[in-house]
């Protein structure tokens, strides 16, 4: 996998899909840190900002590890803690949340902001 699986763990978990979940089941989250043009809040943006396979001599590489800077937006403080916090719940078993970044607030939007980065290790 050339990805973490940051979608696939999200969606398997109630939190997140009661806050995140669309009606086609579906989560707002988008990779490469790109939502669509007028995206109900709250909403995730995710990239990967490091990785490397897992590198041998003699055989192929057996895993990949990813350093992800996850972005929740949201209409209030509140709605942004809530999403980073289903998230974190989530994926804790399965990764490390290895930063708490920054807390903004979007000049043309006026949503709320917070990301973090998680170190994740996925095995081929």
């Amino acid at each position: 996998m050339m990805f973490a699986p940051l979608d696939e763990t999200c969606r398997a978990d109630a939190t997140c899909q009661a806050l995140l979940g669309d009606s086609n089941g579906d989560l707002r989250m988008y990779p490469f840190n790109l939502a669509p043009k007028d995206c109900a809040l709250p909403y995730v943006t995710w990239q990967n900002v490091a990785g490397t396979p897992t590198n041998f001599l003699a055989d192929n590489p057996d895993s990949d590890g990813f350093t992800v800077q996850v972005n929740v937006w949201g209409v209030t403080t509140d709605d942004v803690i809530a999403v980073t916090q289903a998230i974190r719940d989530a994926i804790q078993e399965v990764c490390y949340v290895v930063r708490w970044g920054n807390q903004a607030r979007d000049a043309q939007t006026l949503a709320f902001g917070y990301d973090f980065d998680v170190d994740w290790l996925t095995y081929r």
